[in-house]
């Protein structure tokens, strides 16, 4: 019997069904904003802030903003995994782009919040 060496960080298939159910997600979010947006009455600051002012719109917009960096992390993650070969170079760069998402969850937050 041969012993295979498994080598790789293994995570196809979490990777590709969280791309799929965050594209998924930010569709859904798309067409609803979409109608909200449409069916207010004028396009002025004080019927945008009242569309977010329930609370239900600034979650799904929240979540909508999870979801978009959860998806930009895996593909670019992907594409550094692929395309850079230096591990110093490929972590340097993983760290810089997580510590942005990161710092563009906490402006979403604080934007969605400050309405």
């Amino acid at each position: 019997m041969v012993k295979r060496t498994v080598v790789g960080a293994h995570y196809g298939l979490r990777d590709w069904l969280g791309q799929r159910v965050t594209a998924t997600l930010m569709a859904l979010y798309t067409v609803l904003f979409a109608f909200k947006a449409l069916a207010l009455p004028e396009m002025n600051y004080e019927a945008w802030s009242g569309m977010f002012a329930g609370g239900f719109m600034r979650f799904a917009t929240f979540l909508f903003f999870m979801s978009l960096f959860y998806h930009a992390w895996v593909g670019v993650r992907d594409i550094f995994m692929d395309y850079i070969k230096p591990v110093g170079v490929r972590l340097a760069l993983h760290v810089v782009v997580m510590f942005l998402l990161v710092g563009y969850a906490g402006w979403a937050a604080q934007i969605l919040w400050r309405l």
